[in-house]
């Protein structure tokens, strides 16, 4: 496998630039190619055809193994190709670049973050339930999607204004699905349901990952419920707007 080799002066990164005739398909490739890409990673043989999806599929699986392994700087497209088992003028006909490879990635996997939330509000019309559901939404993203969550949240790549707007469209999007539900339900307005709904997600985010890395020794249904019971315990003191209000002495 290539190693990650030195980019441009300044920035430290891995070569982006294409390599070969671009029009070359998978079925140009040698027979030596194919041996040394399997016994290289066990990949599929080089010169096997895909439908263009599955082929797309293919090679940004294998890119965010590499991009979570290394980071964006010193992850490099050879690296990528190699464990995709494709060539590089292939990766480059799906991908002109590193960066639209990444971004690509990182739109893919921002989006299933936010789809696993709305899903988890959606699933119950009991609020105590969408908590405990919104937070293991979080753990499902973090724990069951080969580290994407690392694409998100500890990125290499924050300053690049278009990955800092994947993610904060990601986010804001997760705290809108949170929104909509305190502000039909209590009646709390849009403004204070915001920073409400801001603050679940950023506990659940923050949790999540902290239980990955650092929990070893908490199981993943543990986890989830000493966290919605903590923000049970906060979010409950705003009581549905069809519920009666406590009495007052």
């Amino acid at each position: 496998m290539a190693t990650a080799a030195t980019g441009r002066a300044g920035n430290g990164s891995a070569p982006d630039e294409p390599g070969g005739d671009p029009a070359q398909t998978d079925a140009t490739l040698t027979h030596s190619d194919n041996a040394a890409a399997k016994a290289s990673n066990g990949a599929p043989a080089r010169g096997s055809r895909l439908p263009r999806s599955a082929r797309r599929k293919q090679l940004m699986a294998a890119a965010q193994e590499v991009f979570v392994a290394n980071g964006y700087h010193a992850a490099a497209m050879d690296d990528i190709a190699v464990r995709a088992g494709v060539s590089k003028p292939v990766l480059y006909q799906h991908f002109p670049s590193k960066l639209e490879l990444y971004l690509a990635l990182l739109g893919e996997s921002a989006a299933e973050m936010v789809r696993l939330v709305r899903e988890a509000i959606r699933a119950s019309t009991d609020n105590h339930q969408r908590v405990d559901n919104a937070v293991a939404a979080y753990f499902t993203f973090v724990a069951d999607n080969d580290q994407a969550y690392r694409l998100i949240f500890e990125s290499d790549l924050r300053g690049q204004a278009e990955v800092e707007r994947i993610v904060e469209r990601a986010t804001d999007d997760c705290i809108s699905a949170i929104t909509d539900t305190i502000t039909a339900d209590t009646g709390v307005d849009v403004e204070r349901a915001r920073l409400l709904a801001s603050g679940l997600v950023g506990l659940s985010q923050v949790s999540a990952r902290y239980w990955m890395q650092q929990s070893p020794h908490v199981s993943r249904a543990e986890a989830i419920e000493l966290l919605s019971n903590l923000m049970w315990r906060g979010i409950s003191r705003f009581p549905r707007q069809d519920q009666a209000a406590p009495a007052t002495l």
